[in-house]
């Protein structure tokens, strides 16, 4: 067994296709199929099947997988680490919601650049389903999400903060004075909903389902400070959580009554190499909040 043929087989796993992946590494077919041929003599399994013109892992497939994708990691993060080229390091890619990213990331990136200048972070803003996707298909390292997903168990995690959503009106908007607001009056008022891959939109579509009530949204949007000024009209409410309400001067949050209620959270893929960076980022994070709360309830 070689690295090599490691990579040509994570390729192939990836692409589905002996061509693609070929044409992916820059070799010839027969290079690549030879490689997977004899990874499968060396440890007595077959790797692929076929389904149509893809070529599909077998059981025995999906754990090698698995366990190269993890050997390979590795060994950049060696060569990185300690390769006398100086080679630049990759950065650590983390997904996190509009609504989220308001809230919980800016003072905690600024701390983390402060104490870990080398390392490198990008943040792409993507809904709670997009970003858990695209962690599992490796395109993301990390993400931030809203927990209540229903897959949450397929990734590692941990819990960084709890919170409710509540219902955010103007201070001028008649229904800005209650201490709590039920779903048959949030249905006779214009509602802002973020866009469809949010995990906030699957709790209150479900909520407004039980009480035989539809919503009655005039708007999809993926920006906070959009959906802020709409409010300062006084004529339509939006959801958010409770920790990002003093963000906004001018706006009060209405706790749903009955609450609900939520956890924040960062997740990984369950089997990937965790770098050194990631590990810094993961720990990094998660003492932050331990420090600088957020809303317990």
């Amino acid at each position: 067994m070689t690295l090599n043929q490691l990579r040509y087989f994570c390729v192939a796993s990836r692409c589905h296709s002996i061509t693609k992946a070929a044409q992916e590494l820059y070799l010839t077919q027969p290079t690549v199929s030879v490689a997977i041929r004899d990874l499968e003599i060396e440890f007595g399994v077959s790797l692929f099947y076929r389904k149509g013109n893809q070529l599909m892992l077998t059981e025995e497939g999906e754990g090698l997988y698995e366990k190269a994708n993890y050997i390979l990691q590795y060994c950049n993060e060696l060569l990185a680490d300690h390769s006398s080229i100086n080679r630049v390091k990759p950065p650590v890619r983390i997904g996190i919601p509009p609504m989220l990213s308001t809230v919980f990331f800016p003072e905690l990136l600024d701390a983390f650049k402060d104490k870990y200048p080398s390392i490198s972070v990008i943040l792409d803003e993507y809904g709670s389903v997009r970003a858990c996707n695209l962690v599992q298909d490796d395109t993301l390292d990390l993400a931030l999400v809203n927990m209540e997903l229903y897959n949450i168990d397929k990734f590692n995690r941990e819990v960084l903060a709890n919170d409710q959503i509540v219902f955010c009106v103007h201070e001028s908007h008649p229904l800005a004075e209650k201490e709590v607001i039920s779903t048959k009056e949030m249905a006779l008022e214009n509602l802002i909903f973020f866009n469809a891959d949010s995990v906030q939109n699957e709790l209150l579509k479900t909520r407004f389902e039980l009480d035989g009530l539809t919503p009655n949204i005039f708007m999809r949007s993926s920006q906070i400070y959009t959906t802020i000024q709409f409010l300062k009209n006084g004529k339509c409410g939006c959801f958010l959580y409770s920790s990002m309400v003093n963000k906004f001067p001018g706006v009060v949050g209405i706790p749903l009554d009955p609450p609900i209620k939520v956890n924040i959270g960062m997740i990984w893929k369950k089997g990937k190499f965790i770098s050194n960076d990631m590990q810094k980022v993961i720990h990094f994070t998660s003492k932050y909040y331990q420090e600088h709360s957020l809303v317990k309830i």
